[in-house]
């Protein structure tokens, strides 16, 4: 969806009897249509530049008068002036669009396709986006982990707090390939598997993200770690399902059970404003979401070749040949690269 149609979609949401009678929902979908509605007013004047540029260049398709070409000519580099000019305050404004890109940020890693090599390397991005996260002077947090015996996880959620990680972050989520020969692998055959990220904003300040005692159902055991052995000695790990969604969430980094209980409603409340989002915005299609959920190699945004060294980024469609270096958490040069392409694609 572009701008200009998301702008025009949300006009009409504006105007929606069930949306109005919806104090939560008018409110979500007002704010989000006056953050767009600068970006949208410029891409609709380039949109228009583009038409008039058009139509003159078939003019000069017919145009024998050396007069009139020239006339044509000039307007045309006026236009291009203008459309220039446009397109750098659209990319001004693109930069601060998201108000949530200062907040702190939730990361969960998750095996996908690949069996216990898809495990190894939600590790290996576990560990590089650790590793990112320290070269930023940002504190990072673990709060759930679900471990498997190869040193491997099926599941890891950290929480970073500082300042611009959900923005620096955002990007990340979707799809990881990677491409490796797994030691455990005697043919020296390379294998193809997958793990997803999920970024999320920490929404704990926002008062409408309101969730109900009668809503969830709250478990607690005993955290384990690597290999599944106890780390706490009380059941203090504490498990929340959201029942009108029937989202789930768990924290085991505390021993205190009431701390692990915070901290899973943050998480929660982060996983419902994201689903808000999604109905408001219509950005996220069913595919793409169920892609998330189940690690499918078939929605990838990034590959990981090891035999070659390469990390390539099929949304810019670029590689870069510094795998070591990124898993190490170096990968300021391919978030900065990602973020600027993929704002420029999205202005217009």
């Amino acid at each position: 969806m572009t701008i200009i149609n998301e702008f025009q979609d949300l006009e009409k949401q504006l105007q929606d009897p069930k949306i109005i009678s919806n104090p939560n929902l008018l409110r979500e979908v007002s704010t989000r249509h006056a953050e767009i509605r600068p970006l949208a007013e410029k891409a609709i004047q380039i949109e228009k530049i583009t038409e008039e540029e058009q139509d003159i260049r078939k003019l000069l398709e017919h145009e024998k008068d050396e007069e009139m070409v020239t006339l044509y000519d000039q307007e045309l580099g006026k236009l291009a002036k203008q459309k220039h000019k446009i397109e750098k305050e659209t990319k001004e404004l693109s930069r601060s669009l998201d108000p949530n890109d200062k907040r702190d940020a939730i990361v969960e890693i998750r095996a996908g396709t690949g069996g216990e090599e898809a495990a190894l390397f939600a590790a290996d991005l576990f560990r590089m986006y650790s590793k990112f996260c320290e070269n930023n002077h940002w504190q990072t947090t673990l709060l759930s982990a679900n471990y498997t015996g190869n040193g491997g996880f099926k599941e890891v959620v950290i929480q970073v707090i500082g300042k611009g990680a959900y923005g620096k972050l955002k990007l990340e989520s979707g799809v990881h390939r990677v491409q490796r020969i797994p030691e455990t692998e005697s043919s020296g055959r390379i294998h193809t598997s997958a793990a997803s990220v999920v970024v999320l904003p920490v929404v704990d300040d926002m008062p409408d993200i309101t969730i109900q005692d009668n809503e969830i159902k709250i478990d607690v055991y005993r955290s384990t770690g690597p290999g599944g052995q106890s780390v706490n000695t009380t059941d203090s790990a504490v498990r929340i399902t959201h029942i009108p969604t029937g989202i789930t969430v768990t924290c085991q980094d505390n021993k205190s059970q009431h701390k692990n209980k915070d901290k899973a409603l943050s998480i929660l409340k982060s996983k419902l404003y994201q689903i808000r989002q999604e109905e408001v915005a219509s950005k996220a299609s069913s595919t793409r979401k169920s892609a998330i959920q189940t690690g499918d190699r078939s929605a990838k945004i990034r590959t990981y070749n090891f035999p070659q060294g390469r990390i390539t980024d099929h949304r810019i469609k670029k590689s870069w040949h510094n795998l070591t270096e990124a898993l190490d958490g170096k990968i300021d040069e391919i978030i900065k690269e990602t973020s600027e392409r993929l704002g420029d694609e999205k202005e217009t």
